[in-house]
């Protein structure tokens, strides 16, 4: 069952190919509202590419995914209207030039104006104002960033913060919108451990308020419902299945002609398949229109 405030995600043998090979294939997601999900996995292995798919800004190709009680591919603009991108470099950077308060004031007159219901945009100036005050305030106080803190309080650069106050700021700018699903790409890119582990507590107080959380890092806590991207290692042989493979293997000896490419045993195919993925990854990043 859905929440009015998170978001259930699921998904069954979910993929995307992309013009020389798979970005990710094969995912299996089923989480409830206000989970904790995390993407692990190297990077160039289709983890940014599945965060887009599932927030509905990239079209897979294979399978299918709900969102929020949204199907994919079919409702994508749905799932894009209840979904947020916190961080994700290439799609939501923040502007460089600006201070910190413009960029927050730039935010939630985005929001106000492709989020909020027209009628909003016929109040008042001084309501709208206020209203624009209020949610950025609540927006910073989930996202735990103290404007008084920074170097120059609101008025501090935008590239004078550090990567989790960085973080912090796109994150509040995120929750403007009151999205039921919240995601973050590269969460524990250049932190320190202390600086994870605050990252990780974030997440967690505002997956605990109710909206769903989905962060591709390369190492997942826990407590988080876990997806991994990238070549996953062959099951065990069972009891019955080993006495056969055994079988199967003699045969082959027996069989064998000899010739050097049989008696050779690396065939390469594991580095093919490996380099295939990170260039589909790479193509459907390019290619897909990810915005």
């Amino acid at each position: 069952m859905d929440s009015p405030h998170g978001a259930a995600v699921k998904a069954e043998d979910f993929g995307l190919r992309g013009p020389r090979g798979w970005a990710f294939r094969g995912v299996g997601i089923d989480a409830a509202p206000g989970s904790l999900i995390a993407v692990e996995g190297p990077s160039g292995t289709g983890r940014t590419c599945l965060l887009l798919a599932l927030t509905g800004r990239m079209k897979p190709t294979a399978g299918h995914a709900e969102v929020g009680g949204h199907r994919l591919p079919k409702h994508m603009s749905a799932v894009r209207r209840i979904a947020a991108l916190g961080p994700v470099s290439g799609v939501t950077d923040l502007d460089q030039a600006l201070t910190v308060a413009e960029q927050l004031r730039e935010g939630a007159l985005l929001h106000r104006h492709y989020d909020g219901p027209v009628r909003a945009l016929l109040r008042p100036p001084a309501e709208r104002r206020a209203d624009a005050r209020a949610r950025i305030d609540a927006a910073l106080d989930a996202a735990g960033l103290d404007l008084a803190a920074l170097p120059k309080g609101p008025r501090t650069s935008v590239r004078d913060l550090e990567r989790l106050e960085s973080v912090r700021l796109s994150v509040a700018i995120a929750l403007l919108g009151s999205p039921r699903l919240l995601a973050l790409d590269d969460l524990d890119l250049k932190l320190s451990d202390a600086e994870r582990t605050e990252a990780w507590v974030l997440l967690r107080s505002i997956a605990a308020g109710g909206t769903t959380v989905l962060a591709v890092c390369s190492e997942a806590p826990d407590d988080a419902v876990v997806v991994r991207t990238g070549p996953q290692e062959p099951a065990a042989p069972t009891a019955d299945a080993a006495p056969a493979a055994d079988a199967a293997a003699a045969e082959d000896a027996e069989t064998d002609t000899g010739t050097e490419a049989d008696s050779d045993p690396d065939t390469g195919t594991d580095t093919e398949n490996d380099t295939e993925e990170t260039k589909g990854a790479d193509d459907a990043l390019a290619e897909a229109g990810r915005a």
